[in-house]
């Protein structure tokens, strides 16, 4: 396996053919630390933790998908918007590159969860949900329709505050990811995207209850995050699947 690749600000590489363009908005970023052991179980094969000072992460993370678009057509304004809450690891594969994997992908429209789980089998489910921000105020919700366990409910909060002027190595780590691994077709791929820097913000968690990360077969958080952070959002794009992640299956 080769030594993971540095974690950078900015896109390693430009993705100048992009599969899929859309916009993350509003996003609230919550994460909690956990031992790697917990959770190489959960990710694909040929990848395994990604870990910062001997540590990885569950992240829980809402926002608002804004106008979806395939190769360079414009976004789709209603079907391609709509809020998405996802609970998701840190991993790394034998080529050294680091991603995301998402256990769970909550989102408001049926159709797009229904392809993404057909074309991408990416573990999409529809849910009610609602993004509203009151002054420096966001408040995110959701309560899961289909395929369940109905009922998951995320219900968050938080205080937007100042920019950060300089991430931390920890919150590069959390947001800097230029990728996501996933089980596809019975292999390991990745999925590219490249987005500007983020711009993110300091926030105070006023209230957080959900039981999504149990539910995606996670231990349920028993304390409070060690990070909470937001972002207004960045354009994004997201490139071909790459095949195979870089080691072997068990």
């Amino acid at each position: 396996m080769q030594t993971p690749s540095p974690i950078t600000p900015d896109a390693p590489t430009a993705i100048r053919a992009p599969l899929l363009t859309q916009q993350w908005r509003d996003l609230c970023f919550l994460h909690w630390a956990v031992e790697p052991d917990a959770v190489a179980r959960l990710l694909p094969g040929g990848t395994v933790p990604d870990v910062h000072d001997g540590l990885t992460y569950v992240g829980l993370v809402a926002f608002r998908m804004h106008r979806v678009g395939w190769l360079r057509l414009p976004g789709v304004p209603y079907l391609g918007s709509f809020p998405e809450t996802n609970v998701r690891l840190y991993s790394v594969d034998g080529h050294g590159r680091r991603g995301v994997v998402f256990r769970s992908m909550d989102a408001a429209r049926l159709i797009p969860v229904v392809m993404g789980r057909v074309g991408f089998r990416l573990p999409y489910l529809w849910s009610r949900m609602t993004v509203r921000a009151v002054g420096d105020t966001v408040t995110y919700t959701s309560s899961r329709r289909w395929p369940g366990p109905r009922g998951a409910y995320c219900r968050i909060a938080v205080r937007t505050g100042e920019p950060v002027e300089e991430p931390t190595e920890l919150e590069h780590f959390l947001t800097a990811r230029w990728g996501m691994h996933n089980a596809f077709l019975g292999k390991a791929s990745y999925l590219p995207n490249d987005h500007p820097r983020w711009p993110l913000h300091r926030a105070e968690l006023l209230s957080c209850e959900e039981n999504l990360i149990a539910a995606a077969g996670l231990p349920a958080p028993c304390d409070a995050p060690v990070s909470v952070l937001y972002s207004p959002g960045v354009p994004v794009r997201l490139g071909g699947p790459h095949r195979p992640a870089g080691l072997p299956t068990p």
